[in-house]
């Protein structure tokens, strides 16, 4: 695939960026391997997690300088097509079935630090910066303002895309938009053991039901909402996940998922 790496071992799905030496930026080929290695890893009956990492000094720089270039060639309907693309790879990342775990050891910057806010989780090393630095070159962060406003709140969100400032991995995580900073030498290590917690501990489809369920709190009243969280919940109950680990707990021992 163009641009980036996938690999697959103990039921943990690896999405490597790997243009170093253009700083990880997005184009148009980037973006589609990244719908097509995270479609992939979805439909993996043996991928229970997902890891999106990054080669090189930086996580995701952006948008490509030479993509840019391209761009401003579009007539509308090929700007419109193109930034379609981008909104279903964010999406898809967001309402992916498993788990999405982003190790984030350089900048992530612009779409770079949009694929961190649509992650479940995410690490990142002290070293590391984040930005919405769309407004410096007068562009919009358009699609990311939708899942930021939703994980930060819209105060936060105002701040960072209204500034285009990029702050340290500190303040992003006391912002809420990254999980936790870990150092360098054990960021790896730490990813890895987050993500096979989540392949040995929790079921498949509890988590898939989980993030459904995060994902679509925003869309409804406090009524619909509940009604739709007690059907999930009655569902959910009868589900063979559930019988057995309620039945693995009441014998007093640890399902196997």
């Amino acid at each position: 695939m163009s641009g980036i790496t996938y690999a697959v071992a103990d039921r943990i799905a690896t999405i490597t960026l790997n243009r170093p030496e253009k700083r990880n930026a997005l184009n148009g080929e980037v973006v589609h391997a990244l719908r097509k290695a995270f479609a992939q890893a979805e439909a993996d009956g043996q991928v229970k997690v997902v890891v999106l990492a990054a080669n090189g000094k930086a996580f995701c720089a952006g948008a490509d300088l030479d993509y840019l270039r391209q761009l401003q060639q579009f007539d509308f309907e090929e700007n419109y097509a193109d930034s379609r693309e981008l909104m279903q790879l964010f999406r898809e990342i967001y309402e992916l079935k498993k788990p999405v775990i982003a190790q984030i050891e350089g900048d992530a910057l612009a779409g770079g630090c949009g694929l961190a806010t649509v992650a479940d989780l995410s690490y990142a090393v002290p070293e590391a910066r984040f930005g919405y630095t769309e407004v410096k070159i007068g562009f919009v962060p358009a699609l990311v303002s939708v899942f930021l406003v939703r994980k930060i709140g819209e105060g936060r969100a105002r701040e960072l895309m209204l500034t285009g400032a990029l702050v340290p991995a500190e303040t992003a995580e006391r912002f809420g938009l990254i999980t936790a900073v870990v150092p360098a030498d054990r960021i790896a290590g730490h990813v890895r053991e987050m993500a096979e917690r989540l392949c040995t501990e929790a079921s498949a489809n509890s988590l898939m039901v989980t993030k459904q369920l995060i994902a679509n709190v925003f869309d409804t009243s406090l009524e619909d909402g509940l009604e739709a969280a007690a059907r999930t919940n009655a569902e959910t109950r009868r589900h063979p996940d559930c019988q057995k680990g309620i039945a693995a707990f009441l014998d007093k021992k640890k399902p196997e998922w």
